[in-house]
């Protein structure tokens, strides 16, 4: 089977940071690189920063639990340029034992909010976070009810309008 051509967005991310790039693909027109989360700042400044590139609208970031698997968890990024009018999706694992990754809001601060989500849904903790606390689930919730060992039937504590 032939080698799929990168795509020029993925040629230059690989030319630029070679072996902190994982993985490339392009698969059905996306382009997706697999990242090491040590790097993820200087990857996502790179990206938004580049004249070539210039991903200037941070689309979304989620969390996947890849229960069984380590590492365990994935924070995936999703990037747009406005003006080039290109998007890949940046991903980059973090493992359940150390789910720590570095925030990317002095990158985009619009990616407030998302990885709060990612914390409250997941566990997944952003260093340097300005303001990580839950954002969906209320403070006195136990867990993180998108890990996929969370038990379903599991009982929170109840809370009232003073809490």
């Amino acid at each position: 089977m032939a080698e799929e051509k990168k795509s020029a967005v993925l040629e230059t991310l690989v030319g630029k940071f070679g072996d902190d790039i994982v993985s490339t693909h392009s698969d059905f027109g996306d382009d997706t690189a697999l990242v090491r989360r040590e790097r993820i700042v200087e990857i996502c400044t790179f990206l938004r920063d580049d004249p070539g590139l210039r991903f200037d609208f941070a689309m979304d970031l989620t969390g996947v639990d890849y229960l069984g698997e380590e590492p365990r968890f994935e924070v995936v990024y999703h990037l747009y340029s406005l003006e080039k009018k290109h998007r890949v999706r940046i991903k980059t694992r973090v493992p359940e034992e150390d789910p720590v990754i570095d925030s990317v809001i002095p990158v985009w601060a619009g990616m407030d909010w998302y990885e709060r989500e990612a914390y409250d849904m997941y566990g997944i903790v952003f260093r340097n976070h300005p303001n990580l606390k839950r954002i969906l689930m209320y403070e006195s919730f136990v867990g993180h009810p998108l890990r996929k060992d969370y038990p379903k039937a599991r009982r929170q504590p109840t809370i009232g309008p003073d809490e």
